[in-house]
This record gives C-alpha cells, sequence and structure tokens, in this order.
C-alpha cells in the first residue's frame, strides 16, 4: 500500500446518500401499483426491468422512465434529490488532498453526476472525473491508462462488491470496501470475496490513518 499514488471514490452511496431516496421512490412506486401487485410482486417486476434496460439506458434516474405521468413526477424527484455529503466524506478528502491524486469514478447518467458533484461541494477535491458507463475491470484498466497509473498504484474506494471491489482486484489493483446501510438488488453479490489487496474499512475516514500507516511501515 505504500506504493498508492491514485485513489478513486464511488459516488453514489460512498460519497453521497443516493440509495436511500430511490428506495423512498420504488415504496410510492409500489403504493401506486397496489391495486395490480403486492408490493414484493412490483419490486420484482421493477428490478427485472431496470437490468433489462440497464444495457440500453445506463445506470442512474433514466432507466427507471415510466409513462404514466405520476410515475413521472416521481422519477422526476431522484434528478432533484438532496446531495448531502456523508459522515467523514470531506474530512477524509481533506486529509488526503495534495498527497494523492484523488478521482471520482462512478457509474451513471453524465449530466446527472456532473450535477451531484457540483451540489455536494466536493468538487475541488478532486483531480479527475470519470464516469462510466459501467464498472468492469476493462473500464478500469482504461481509467488508469488515462491516469498513467500502475494497478499497484491505484486504489478504489466504494460501497459497491459488484462494481468497486470485485472489477478492480482482477485488474490487479487495490480496492477498499465501505459498506452502505442500503444496497440496491442490482449491486448486491453472492459468495465471498478474498485478496491480500482488498481493504475492509467500517467507515471512510479510517482510510487516511491506514494509508499513513501503510506509509511509515
Amino acid at each position: 500500500m505504500n506504493r498508492i499514488q491514485v485513489i478513486a471514490f464511488d459516488a453514489d452511496d460512498t460519497l453521497w446518500d443516493n440509495e436511500t431516496y430511490f428506495q423512498q421512490a420504488e415504496a410510492e412506486y409500489c403504493r401506486l401499483l397496489a391495486h395490480a401487485l403486492p408490493a414484493d410482486g412490483v419490486s420484482r417486476e421493477l428490478l427485472a426491468t431496470e437490468t433489462r434496460n440497464t444495457p440500453l439506458y445506463g445506470y442512474g434516474a433514466k432507466s427507471n422512465g415510466h409513462t404514466i405521468a405520476r410515475i413521472l413526477a416521481l422519477g422526476k424527484t431522484l434528478l432533484d434529490m438532496p446531495v448531502q455529503p456523508l459522515p467523514g466524506v470531506e474530512r477524509t478528502l481533506r486529509q488526503l488532498h495534495g498527497r494523492y491524486t484523488l478521482a471520482v469514478a462512478t457509474k451513471g447518467d453524465l449530466l446527472d453526476q456532473q450535477r451531484k458533484l457540483a451540489r455536494s461541494g466536493l468538487a475541488h477535491y478532486f483531480d479527475h472525473v470519470e464516469i462510466m458507463s459501467d464498472k468492469r475491470t476493462d473500464d478500469y484498466r482504461r481509467l488508469m491508462h488515462t491516469l498513467r497509473c500502475p494497478p499497484e498504484a491505484f486504489l478504489m474506494v466504494g460501497n459497491s462488491l459488484r462494481s468497486d471491489v470485485e472489477p478492480v482486484l482482477a485488474a490487479g489493483a487495490w480496492a477498499a470496501h465501505v459498506p452502505f446501510r442500503l444496497t440496491w438488488a442490482h449491486e448486491q453479490t453472492h459468495g465471498g470475496i478474498t485478496g491480500h489487496r482488498l481493504l475492509r474499512l467500517e467507515s471512510i475516514d479510517r482510510l487516511p490513518s491506514l494509508l499513513a500507516t501503510a506509509a511509515t511501515g
């Protein structure tokens, strides 16, 4: 870890709360369709539709497009959700800023993610922003190439084992998993993930001291 040069952060549910608002919208969506299906049935159908639509529309609020006016309005609220940095995030970025190249590496709709980053008040901490169509091993390899960073000097920090950990470890880089209290079903993964380059953090503000210990060790 004493060779780390670049630290990339996932955005949604790592830097700020996102899934809470999507689940609130889903609960309202289920209520609107309660006459047709029980809530668990609506949720299953919604997830199946989101999964089918993702290759076409990508990740983010636009993949929840609906034809009924009320549901469209509900979807629009997700484009204007509050963007409040999670506890410890700004303190962590402040401590790391200037010592490492800091990047945002997130997936989603380009304008939506740019807008959330600007509203978060965190944009000035980052040297590079990469909004990806997906997060696969090759996507991370391209990001490392863009940043001229070898895998052993790259650390990805995020809440999703499927998007922020597995593909990064497969690329030979480091990954720090910071779990969020909610996880979108599409991001859930099964089976244990291990490796000497996997860090498990209870909170994001543990990262600076862990890196400092590695640097002096």
